[in-house]
């Protein structure tokens, strides 16, 4: 009988993962309870929320209960917890490389302006990774709720703290709401400042707005991206270009984009040659993380422990991180192989 292999010890790199929705549960109780925040059932029942977000009330749903969630990140110590705990979280599942998103405009309200912000949560990173032994960088990202110019804003800072850990910009929020060509100028500052382009697309909508972001933002890696499995030819594309795909199976059928989990396209996109990294999106609101997904692929679609191996060795290429990073993440990954 072949040996199954735990996926928990598997290197690999985690490349979409929200800055709130990192939270552990417990922490979000602590800290609503500090803060006198009275959260709503979906949150304290210590049972993923059911969501459904491929109509527009559900992803207001959705939007609201990470509001609130973020509601009780108020203090920088809260903030460093996070990250902290974001990381212990991550090493547990075996990821050697963490980059973690955020905008952050969302809690410049309440750590003292847009810059402080920013400070605070690279601050917190780089503390994370050196206490833990966590490779870990920040990717900062645009809302496409707001104007364009707010985007071209946080792209110019992006780049200015680009010494300082951030090694993306991405375009986070519903797909469904703006174009994706109204924030080619603030990818282009972010490209020209050497960061990865890596925006959402092709999960709320189909095959075109994975297009648009490779056409008009020249995206090296595509948030979610699955949608792209039903266009044969945008499969090829990505394929040739080799761009990553940060595809968040339990996400997916969590919001109602595909109802179960074998419905995911995870296969169609291996099998075209489309590099994947998986990712566990929101953990707070949907309930499991990073090694899941990997249980997910073995259990749901039959990846063998060589093309699970195989998936983690894509999220590293797909990585920031530096090369004897990605050099020491593909030797264990093939130490694991070896057993």
């Amino acid at each position: 009988m072949e040996r199954v292999r735990d996926l928990s010890l598997l290197p690999k790199a985690h490349l979409h993962l929200h800055f709130t929705g990192s939270m552990r549960p417990t922490t979000l109780l602590e800290l609503a309870d500090k803060y006198g925040v009275h959260l709503p059932d979906a949150l304290t029942s210590g049972e993923p929320p059911k969501l459904r977000a491929t109509d527009e009330r559900g992803w207001f749903r959705f939007q609201r209960l990470y509001d609130m969630a973020r509601s009780c990140l108020r203090e920088p110590e809260d903030i460093r917890r996070l990250v902290r705990e974001a990381a212990e979280e991550d090493i547990r599942d075996g990821s050697g490389w963490l980059e973690i998103q955020v905008d952050p405009t969302s809690y410049a309200p309440r750590l003292g302006g847009l810059i402080p912000a920013l400070e605070i949560i690279l601050d917190a990173v780089e503390t994370a990774a050196r206490d833990t032994g966590l490779g870990m960088r920040v990717v900062v990202a645009a809302n496409r709720m707001k104007h364009p110019l707010d985007a071209r804003t946080l792209a110019r800072l992006a780049v200015r703290y680009a010494e300082r850990g951030v090694v993306g910009f991405g375009l986070s929020n519903d797909e469904r709401r703006g174009m994706a060509r109204d924030f080619d100028r603030a990818f282009a500052i972010a490209r020209d400042g050497g960061l990865l382009a890596a925006p959402h697309g092709g999960e709320l909508t189909g095959p075109a707005s994975v297009r648009d972001c490779l056409d008009d933002l020249h995206a090296s890696r595509i948030g979610h991206g699955v949608r792209a499995a039903e266009d044969p030819r945008l499969l090829r594309k990505l394929a040739e270009r080799g761009v990553t795909c940060e595809v968040c199976p339990a996400s997916n059928v969590a919001l109602g984009v595909y109802e179960k989990p074998e419905d995911v396209p995870l296969r169609t996109l291996y099998d075209a040659g489309v590099p994947m990294a998986l990712g566990a999106d929101d953990p707070l609101l949907f309930g499991s993380r990073l090694a899941a997904q990997y249980e997910l692929a073995r259990r749901h679609h039959g990846f063998t422990d060589e093309e699970l191996a195989e998936l983690a060795r894509q999220s590293v290429r797909g990585s920031a991180a530096p090369d004897e990073v990605k050099a020491k993440l593909e030797a264990g990954i093939d130490d694991w192989l070896t057993g």
